[in-house]
């Protein structure tokens, strides 16, 4: 482990010192080790979002790719798999139990960052915790009822780990900037384009409606009642209708649509490319660390 120095300044006051004798200021400096780097496990590491996740890993400060897993590609190096110039001599293995038990050794911070899917999110945080590892959720469709019970599973076992809806973090400012807008319009609607036909709507769009739920308004009240398809899906209790919009080359982009009366206020924001979540998700990293439980929403630490 390398060392680093913490120097402390000592002035002198001469003050009360007598005129024939001088003494020269110093500077102590005692060595310290510094801080390893976190050890990051992608599981997942084939998909999209895992091979920009292992190079925004490899080139942040403080933390370092150790384990790759996934069940396509296996065996080939994780760094040739992500079109680095050097190999990162991490072959991808499709047995977590084993990549976490041999991380484990290390006896270092390792977060386990799950790309998988929502059926095997529970199973995976509770491996990584047997090893004494935090954990960073992205999975798309996980409900509620599996965070909940992650969570009291966090809770008794002291265990950090991090449900992220999104780790966009223009999608989250999009969203604290819809939940200002909804204290003063009365009508709102969400539309998003998608360039391929996922669940729709997306999970961003409800949680933008879901984020405006019970805050005493009751939005679009002169069509509350109206079950026209075209008039798009009502997410939530209070009115919010979001529409969906899919064409081959469309950016993923959500736009909210405030109004009242002479006025309209919109606020959108558009992902191009999944490289686009690699701050969230090393800030989710960073955070995650010093977790004792479970925590949904990157939006907490921003």
């Amino acid at each position: 482990m390398a060392a680093a120095s913490t120097c402390k300044f000592h002035p002198t006051n001469y003050k009360y010192l007598q005129p024939s004798k001088r003494i020269i200021p110093y500077i102590s400096c005692i060595a310290q080790p510094s801080q390893s780097n976190i050890k990051v496990i992608i599981n997942g590491a084939a998909k999209e979002i895992g091979r920009a996740a292992v190079v925004a890993v490899t080139n942040a400060r403080g933390m370092e790719i150790v384990g790759a897993v996934d069940s396509h590609l296996v065996g080939q190096d994780i760094g040739k798999v992500c079109g680095m110039e050097e190999p990162l001599e991490i072959p991808i293995l499709n047995d977590i139990t084993m990549v976490l038990g041999s991380i484990s050794q290390l006896k270092a911070n390792a977060v386990v960052v799950d790309f998988t899917d929502a059926s095997a999110v529970y199973d995976n945080v509770k491996q990584a915790t047997a090893f004494g590892m935090k954990t960073v959720v992205y999975v798309p469709r996980i409900n509620m009822e599996t965070v909940s019970a992650l969570s009291a599973f966090c809770e008794k076992a002291t265990m950090g780990c991090l449900v992220a809806p999104t780790l966009s973090i223009g999608s989250i400012l999009l969203q604290q900037a819809a939940i200002s807008a909804s204290f003063h319009y009365n009508n709102v609607e969400i539309v998003e384009s998608r360039a391929t036909a996922g669940d729709l709507p997306s999970q961003e769009a409800i949680q933008i409606a879901n984020n405006m739920t019970n805050l005493g308004q009751m939005y679009n009240r002169e069509d509350a009642s109206t079950d026209i398809s075209a008039r798009g899906q009502v997410v939530g209790d209070d009115g919010v209708r979001v529409h969906s919009l899919v064409l081959p080359g469309l950016p993923s982009s959500t736009t909210v649509h405030f109004s009242r009366p002479g006025e309209v206020y919109t606020v959108k924001h558009d992902i191009t490319n999944v490289h686009s979540l690699m701050p969230g998700l090393l800030l989710a990293i960073r955070k995650v660390v010093r977790l004792k439980n479970l925590v949904y929403g990157l939006e907490k630490f921003l």
